[in-house]
């Protein structure tokens, strides 16, 4: 057997994604009787839920067309997988066949990398928008300055009970389990960091635009900016920012970062 004979059945999408038939991969692990492989790919999606990803992200039933002895095409219902999504079937087939130990070690390396792909490209997110907030935090200070602020802390946690759903930085920090030492940006993740980076530069540009003035008011346009960023977030189906999940600080992305840029130069 090829050492890439799952690479070889791989196909990729109008979009540049990779998913494999089960019709092929059914025929590449020696089972005869599709219908039996069927009941691998039900034992693979309850290890999917289990470990807290969406099943129809990774399994996605289809019809598709083939030819047929006449000549002549039929439909018949395939499901396309994703590589974790054959890595899970592989785990759940027969262990006696050769071919699925290859499987099992193809699939397990394939998923590591594109595991440690899909971490270095959330990294590259998340140190360009902390550096991103980072500025416009510094603009938006600017900003608020001039409209008379002088409670920066106050003007900040109207921001954040805006986006947060009434929660304040200390209220962030206690749902979070972050120490008074961490910085609430420096843990976000890419997604956590985006919502924040649109409320810090609409807030700015809404007072400078509006030549809002009065300490009260700034506030009041902080916290109904990060208002709307959440209910935008609410009405497209997004997950709040409170529900986010905690990430390492953004100085062990650089870290990773960097390791990697070596790697490439060696």
């Amino acid at each position: 057997m090829k050492e890439n004979q799952f690479e070889t059945i791989k196909r990729i999408d109008d979009n540049g994604s990779e998913y494999w038939s089960s019709r092929d991969l059914a025929k590449e692990l020696e089972y005869p009787d599709y219908r039996k492989f069927l009941n691998v790919i039900d034992k693979a999606k309850i290890a999917c839920e289990n470990s807290g990803q969406v099943i129809n992200n990774h399994f996605v039933h289809m019809d598709e067309m083939v030819v047929i002895g006449s000549g002549a095409e039929r439909s018949i219902e395939t499901i396309y997988l994703s590589r974790y999504a054959c890595y899970l079937i592989v785990q759940n087939s027969d262990p006696t066949k050769v071919v699925v130990a290859k499987g099992q070690t193809y699939f397990a390396i394939q998923t590591r990398r594109q595991e440690a792909a899909d971490t270095l490209v959330e990294d590259n997110k998340r140190v360009f928008l902390r550096e991103e907030m980072k500025k416009h935090n510094t603009s938006l200070m600017q900003a608020a300055s001039m409209a008379g602020v002088e409670s920066f802390a106050i003007f900040q946690n109207a921001g954040y009970k805006g986006l947060y759903g009434g929660l304040t930085m200390q209220d962030i920090h206690k749902r979070k389990k972050l120490s008074k030492s961490q910085q609430i940006l420096d843990h976000m993740n890419s997604e956590e960091l985006a919502a924040n980076l649109f409320r810090a530069t609409q807030t700015d540009a809404k007072i400078r635009r509006e030549n809002i003035k009065g300490e009260g008011n700034a506030n009041l346009a902080h916290f109904e900016v990060g208002q709307k960023v959440r209910n935008t977030i609410a009405n497209i189906g997004g997950t709040m920012p409170e529900n986010l999940p905690v990430v390492d600080s953004v100085g062990k992305a650089k870290t990773r970062i960097k390791k990697e840029e070596k790697k490439r130069l060696k």
